[in-house]
């Protein structure tokens, strides 16, 4: 049994955004559906659902335009091993990030938790923030 949320993102070229979560970000395939431009991903417990619009089927908003950026004012926020390991692929490829690396800790209650991250915006736009978790203090 999988995680009780899951995103389903609507791309508009699956191939390309495979290779984008798999070859530059880490993730692998755990099934896909290639008639239907299909990928169920996994990265260690995150889980990720990508479908390319107009071949399966695209949930959409009647009169709400799909066009790039995707997913706007929504950005993803991916527990990964190790964010260092990302960058270079990310630079290698050309792909320029959204907010550059920083530790960064947020109020929880009486405590913070510390997050080691950055953002990038995947090839429709869809902002993700990875992260490796530092701790509380």
């Amino acid at each position: 049994m999988g995680n009780a949320l899951v995103p389903e993102l609507a791309v508009t070229d699956w191939q390309a955004s495979r290779a984008f979560y798999c070859n530059l970000i880490g993730f692998t395939v755990l099934y896909e559906r290639p008639e239907e431009g299909f990928s169920f991903l996994t990265l260690d417990q995150a889980e990720l659902m990508i479908d390319q619009i107009g071949l399966g089927r695209t949930f959409a908003v009647d009169g709400a335009p799909l066009e790039r950026p995707l997913g706007r004012g929504l950005n993803l926020q991916i527990r990964v091993p190790d964010v260092r390991t990302i960058l270079p692929r990310l630079e290698a490829a050309g792909v320029p990030l959204y907010l550059p690396l920083e530790e960064k800790w947020y109020r929880r209650d009486t405590r913070e938790t510390g997050n080691r991250q950055f953002a990038v915006a995947d090839p429709d736009g869809y902002l993700l923030r990875l992260y490796e978790d530092l701790g509380e203090r």
